[in-house]
């Protein structure tokens, strides 16, 4: 167990009182490409996530939207902004919005309203299996996700990526004509697919990425891929990924509770202390917390 000083950038809460999550509240439940989801589909609030990371330094963490309904993401910010304002840990927030909206700049203002909004998530992956795929359709090139995409800017937003390698090329040559918008490429770049050509083509789309000095990734997720991981099956992935990015731009993540579907807190810290031993203490503490906390201006003591 690693005693380093962690922040987490990527975890989710959820109140089935307050928002709908489809994902976890209809039944049956809908495929979801991250496999079964039912033993999480149970509200998961912050004390919940503070019992799954005990005997950790956890010392801020990130909240990532979590699927509300589209017209529940501004009442999931108003509620976790709520949460955060209790100061039980600190905490920034990457809040939803549909960036081909016409009506998206409305609610990126609305979002940003908040003080603890640092970005913006859209999940945008698109896969030619519909198992796979989270999106009907491949928006990323869109004339009009691309106009939302650029009004970040205006209201000092980051943008959560999470796309699948096949879109990387397009999303490397959105970040260079916007310079000015931090990108956080969500769980690893997601290689789902894992024969050669998919595993050819994740590299290449994350060499284009790191080319970009606005692009950091967020090395989590990698389970809803590999179910049945070990340290070792893991371990070329991340050590790629941090290769890829350098260690000022690479950071561990929980991605909990989804990632709770295939191991405890510990399991996956223990497997990102295990694969990063031989790196120098200041490199492990900047993937363990302090690139978390630099890219999303959280203010935590480490």
């Amino acid at each position: 167990m690693t005693s380093l000083p962690i922040v987490d950038p990527h975890m989710h809460l959820w109140d089935f009182t307050r928002q709908h999550y489809s994902w976890l509240m209809d039944r049956p439940l809908p495929s979801n490409a991250a496999g079964n989801v039912e033993p999480i589909a149970k509200p998961y609030g912050l004390s919940e996530y503070l019992a799954d990371t005990a005997g950790f330094d956890v010392r801020g963490v990130v909240h990532v939207e979590a699927g509300a309904s589209t017209a529940h993401s501004l009442a999931e910010t108003q509620w976790l902004q709520g949460v955060a304002d209790e100061g039980r840990l600190p905490m920034a927030l990457v809040a939803f919005a549909a960036l081909n909206d016409p009506d998206v700049e409305k609610l990126l203002a609305a979002h940003a309203e908040h003080g603890a909004v640092r970005g913006i998530r859209h999940i945008i992956n698109w896969h030619s299996d519909p198992a796979r795929t989270y999106s009907a359709r491949d928006v990323i090139g869109d004339a009009d996700w691309q106009r939302g995409y650029a009004l970040l800017a205006k209201y000092g937003l980051s943008f959560d990526l999470q796309i699948y390698p096949s879109q990387m090329a397009v999303a490397a040559e959105l970040a260079a004509r916007h310079p000015d918008i931090p990108v956080i490429l969500n769980h690893a770049g997601m290689p789902t697919d894992q024969d050669e050509d998919g595993l050819a083509l994740w590299r290449k789309g994350l060499a284009l990425l790191a080319a970009q000095p606005n692009v950091a990734i967020k090395i989590s997720g990698l389970a809803m891929i590999d179910r049945q991981w070990t340290v070792d099956s893991l371990r070329p992935f991340v050590l790629h990924a941090i290769d890829a990015f350098g260690t000022d731009r690479a950071m561990f993540a929980s991605n909990f509770p989804v990632d709770k579907l295939y191991g405890g807190f510990g399991a996956h810290y223990a497997a990102y202390d295990a694969i990063t031993a031989d790196f120098i203490d200041a490199e492990r503490r900047a993937m363990f917390a302090g690139n978390a906390a630099r890219l999303y201006r959280l203010a935590v003591t480490l």
